[in-house]
């Protein structure tokens, strides 16, 4: 007769179920929205910690409004990777959090290189380059730009840990989360000293330290298991980033799966059972928060894309969809680089948008809509066939995130990706994750020490079959050349993105 509560604070909001794990059902949703601060420099997204914490409350007290209380025992958290959360001794929030879109710290990615000495022994290292995605050169800008800000750093936290501390007052690191800061030495699970001493030696003393993914960051701080009308007991799992705790939730939790997700940006990844590092840098050599690895390609400019060419037209959802499907594939031969925020993958920080092939015939709203949508989609499967080349090949692609609902999207993936790809029944992966790992996490604390991940997984994650795309053959042939022709757009336009963003900057 138990409850857990899954939490997923993503970019825009705060989203909760709530599992029933004697029925394997999602009893109880709700979502609560936050946002970015305005008004900052081209390449600086930030966002107030105090607002997910407040975001939290608001879906927590939600959803156990419709449940029994009494039931729940215990909660997951998912977060936004990458963010890096600047408290105080007493634990107060130093200054707005840096997130992982946040492309301004370039200049302090060359610095820590360089004092690894260059990107093939920041790879040794850690697995991983330093990118300004990461954690890591976060943390040296705040050294560089805000001294007396860096002078009262003592804790160093991502955003799953800083909404976990809000709930148990507790500094606590799991190894998947920890993967994604540039500081762990990802093939050994270990801080990496050489990382650490490569922005100041003393910010090993401000990590907090690591623990296995299925313990327990701790119980409920009492004040708010009563502000929420649950038991003081309620244990508050390890959690872990979004992509992490998306893998729970889409089953990912073995070799042979693979996920995407289309939000805010996109990811695609794989449990590996030992670490995958590309000797290139450019798939993410993280863990995974099952205990195992979890490959991965993160690409940042997806929804934002084609939600800002849907407002751009004045469409609703529907009238998008009918436009791209009124659209031949590839668009008339438009393509779109779709670089509106830089990228990772490929690491193209300065990167800017860029349309090729604009005509008379091109200009118009369907094939900028279907352009748009190809676009972000090739951009994703530039990772995937660098997974491939790493020896993670796809069968099947199990899909989240908004992008995932979209028939006609869907239909598009399959033919890029060339292999069948189908949505989830419950398609709050991350939060469902967190719910997962809540009840992994109880289970072992119950004595049942010989719990794995897949006992909770098994009968719970299920994909939905009316969501099935197959690959159309002309349509895969169509997009591989395309494929290659924005790969190679990509490439020869790095020296014009810096030269450009220089301009605009000065």
């Amino acid at each position: 007769m138990s409850l857990f509560i899954g939490i997923d604070s993503g970019t825009q909001s705060v989203k909760a179920v709530v599992l029933d794990l004697d029925t394997r059902r999602v009893v109880a949703e709700a979502r609560a929205p936050h946002q970015l601060i305005a008004g900052l420099p081209v390449g600086h997204m930030e966002q107030h910690p105090q607002e997910w914490a407040a975001a939290l409350d608001a879906v927590i007290l939600e959803v156990a409004g419709k449940i029994d209380r009494s039931r729940v025992r215990g909660i997951g958290v998912s977060g936004q990777q990458h963010g890096f959360v600047p408290l105080d001794a007493q634990g107060r929030v130093i200054r707005p959090a840096k997130l992982w879109c946040d492309t301004s710290t370039t200049a302090e990615c060359a610095l820590i290189t360089k004092k690894l000495g260059g990107p093939q022994a920041a790879l040794r290292q850690t697995g991983n380059l330093i990118l300004p995605g990461f954690t890591a050169p976060k943390i040296l800008w705040l050294k560089r730009h805000e001294p007396a800000n860096y002078k009262r750093l003592r804790h160093v936290l991502l955003p799953h840990d800083y909404l976990n501390f809000h709930l148990t007052g507790n500094y606590f690191m799991e190894f998947g989360d920890a993967s994604g800061t540039a500081l762990l030495d990802v093939r050994k699970r270990v801080w990496s000293k050489a990382a650490i001493a490569a922005i100041d030696r003393n910010l090993a003393d401000w990590l907090p330290p690591l623990s296995e993914s299925h313990e327990a960051a701790g119980t409920l701080r009492p004040e708010l298991a009563a502000r929420y009308g649950l038991s003081a007991d309620v244990v508050v799992s390890a959690g872990g980033g979004d992509n992490m705790m998306g893998a729970i939730g889409t089953g990912n939790v073995s070799p042979g799966v693979i996920s995407a997700s289309f939000g805010t940006s996109g990811t695609i990844y794989a449990f590996a059972n030992q670490p995958v590092v590309d000797p290139q840098g450019e798939i993410a050599a993280f863990c995974s928060s099952t205990g195992g690895w979890l490959p991965l390609l993160c690409t940042m400019n997806v929804t934002t894309v084609t939600e800002q060419t849907r407002a751009l037209f004045g469409y609703d959802h529907a009238a998008l969809e009918a436009a791209v499907a009124a659209t031949p594939a590839g668009a008339h031969g438009l393509v779109l680089l779709p670089y509106f925020a830089g990228e990772r993958t490929p690491n193209v920080p300065d990167g800017s948008g860029v349309l090729l092939g604009l005509n008379k015939d091109t200009y118009q709203r369907g094939p900028l809509a279907r352009a748009a949508m190809e676009g972000v989609t090739m951009g994703m499967n530039y990772g995937l066939r660098r997974l491939a080349a790493l020896g993670v090949k796809a069968k099947e692609i199990r899909l989240t995130g908004g992008g995932a609902k979209s028939a006609v999207w869907r239909q598009l993936m399959a033919d890029i990706f060339g292999v069948p790809v189908v949505g989830m029944v419950e398609e709050e992966g991350a939060a469902l994750g967190g719910a997962l790992q809540a009840a992994w996490c109880v289970a072992r604390r119950d004595g049942r020490r010989n719990a794995k991940i897949s006992d909770f997984t098994a009968g719970v994650v299920a994909v939905d079959e009316r969501t099935r795309c197959t690959p159309i053959r002309a349509n895969v042939a169509r997009y591989r050349e395309l494929q290659a022709l924005q790969d190679d757009l990509g490439t020869a336009l790095r020296g014009v993105f810096a030269r450009h963003r220089a301009l605009v900057a000065g």
